[in-house]
């Protein structure tokens, strides 16, 4: 049998080591066959000497709200808001990706909660439509401290594409702000508030944590493992944290906020999961550890691109050039191989025989990776 796509003249990026001269075979969306050297195939495509990468794997992603709801006041049709997104994915070299969609926010009657449906209702219809270049899961957030949480997440539960919940809580003086001066920095100026209603809002926030926090995360880690559904744990900072993320069963520790909750979360078994925003800036937006001093202490797993799509193929590419010990199998495994292995997709996110052909051509220009192709399961998307 003939293959459907054969790539020669790569610079293949395997999972311990580089081919600076490679060729790649697909047969039936799979990857066929590797080789050294040039394969003197006439309809070959020639790389030129282009990185030949696996198709990334995006964990956690928030990029699709701003589709929705673009301007204050201004929602966006459901199918036109999700393929502009799927785009932006596809565009920045992600060929798998979990949208991560809020369940439940710090306030009721938030964008969020009004257009929580209508976004998995689209993300559904239009991937079932063949209107999407990457392939989309989903990625529940579920803030602990929304009172009517379980009643919210209990129908979406049964979702056969729903891959993972991670489980949240932005009570002011903790986890991703433990600062409070960082949580009212972001909040006064996300909803304009004035510092007299800041107080209301923050003390209003203390008194829902108390009341719904703790009865709400017993209630939906009982309900993920009733189901099968991996969980992560969300901007854990201290010792208890973690203790209870592992007690929980959780598999990925998303954003960890100390050094400490980093660490002792991959000796939990987890795999720690820092955005690439963080990377691509130098630093946390929020004033806690930054990603680049993770990755120099060996604890940095997954990156996410976030909410910049674009940020994690930059981050798979910079990572090398700063940090000693890494090298680019390294780092795309932290954007490909890892994420797709934590919560069970073990069929993709590598170039090896065997797994399903997502890949991607990366040319690299005054040190920034330019996205030129992009093929899932060997059929060309962008």
């Amino acid at each position: 049998m003939s293959p459907e796509l054969v790539i020669t003249n790569a610079r293949i990026v395997g999972r311990d080591a580089e081919i600076p001269v490679g060729s790649l075979q697909v047969r039936d969306g799979v990857i066929a066959d590797i080789d050294t050297g040039r394969l003197p195939v006439a309809n070959a495509i020639d790389f030129g000497g282009d990185y030949l990468l696996p198709g990334l794997v995006e964990l956690h992603t928030d990029n699709l709200e701003k589709h929705f709801a673009p301007r204050p006041g201004v929602r966006w049709p459901g199918k036109l808001a999700v393929i502009s997104h799927d785009a932006q994915v596809a565009a920045a070299g992600i060929t798998t990706v979990l949208d991560a969609i809020a369940v439940g926010d710090v306030r009721d009657g938030s964008v969020r909660m009004e257009i929580l449906r209508d976004m998995i209702a689209a993300i559904e219809a239009s991937q079932k439509e063949g209107m999407l270049r990457a392939e989309h899961l989903l990625h529940l957030r579920c803030e602990v401290s929304f009172g009517s949480l379980m009643d919210l997440i209990e129908p979406m539960s049964h979702l056969s594409w729903l891959k993972l919940v991670s489980v949240m809580d932005h009570t002011p003086g903790q986890r991703q702000f433990v600062k409070p001066e960082k949580y009212r920095e972001y909040y006064q100026g996300k909803f304009g508030m004035t510092d007299e209603q800041m107080d209301a809002f923050m003390a209003t926030q203390i008194a829902a944590a108390e009341a719904h926090g703790a009865k709400n995360r017993r209630a939906l880690v009982e309900l993920c493992r009733a189901k099968g559904l991996p969980l992560a744990s969300h901007d854990d900072a201290t010792p208890d944290h973690v203790a209870e993320a592992a007690s929980d069963g959780m598999v990925v520790a998303e954003f960890p906020t100390t050094f400490e909750a980093a660490e002792l979360s991959r000796q939990h078994g987890m795999h720690v999961m820092m955005g690439g925003p963080n990377l691509v800036r130098g630093g946390s937006h929020s004033g806690n550890i930054s990603a680049r001093s993770l990755a120099e202490r060996g604890h940095l797993d997954i990156i996410s691109s976030d909410y910049v799509p674009s940020s994690m193929i930059q981050s798979v590419f910079l990572l090398p050039r700063q940090v000693p010990g890494i090298d680019l199998p390294k780092a795309v495994a932290m954007a490909a191989t890892n994420p797709a292995e934590s919560i069970g997709l073990t069929d993709r996110g590598v170039i090896e025989p065997g797994k399903r052909a997502d890949l991607l051509r990366v040319s690299l220009i005054d040190d920034t990776p330019v996205v030129r192709a992009v093929w899932r399961a060997g059929q060309r998307v962008m």
